[in-house]
């Protein structure tokens, strides 16, 4: 089985989000956010997450563009401009438009972790990202790492 995890930074003080990783033996951590440099993300932001995570867990980090919504796809829904039922299907229809099953080696996600902003899976995108891998291999566990 390929164990792929995710998490949300938003709401977790650093001891705890770094304690999920650690406790639960996460080997990488893949940002799937678009903009991983902004100053509200704190311990999270892109340069100093990959120091933090390597120097507190071992764990390595890379930041995949392709996973990401675009700009304009999350403003559009932030604005409330569409539901998030057709916010999951543009999104799904982005991954197979940019080819991401295809271009992943979905067996190198085993023990990663999939990163975004949302504090919960349930409307975030990371979790939409891991089922689209399971959907593409049947022999993935997902795991949310949110207490």
């Amino acid at each position: 089985m390929i164990k792929i995890y995710t998490i949300g930074f938003t709401g977790k003080p650093a001891e705890k989000f770094f304690g999920l990783l650690t406790n639960s033996g996460v080997k990488k951590i893949i940002d799937t956010r678009i903009n991983n440099v902004s100053q509200l993300a704190g311990f999270a932001k892109g340069s100093d997450l990959k120091f933090f995570a390597k120097e507190i867990g071992g764990i390595s980090y890379e930041h995949k563009v392709d996973f990401a919504p675009t700009k304009e796809l999350l403003a559009r829904y932030r604005n409330k401009e569409m539901s998030w039922l057709q916010y999951e299907n543009e999104y799904l229809n982005l991954l197979d438009i940019r080819k991401v099953a295809q271009k992943t080696d979905v067996e190198k996600l085993h023990e990663n972790c999939l990163l975004c902003s949302e504090h919960t899976p349930e409307q975030c995108h990371r979790r939409l990202l891991a089922e689209y891998f399971k959907h593409v291999r049947n022999d993935i566990e997902i795991e949310h790492l949110i207490k």
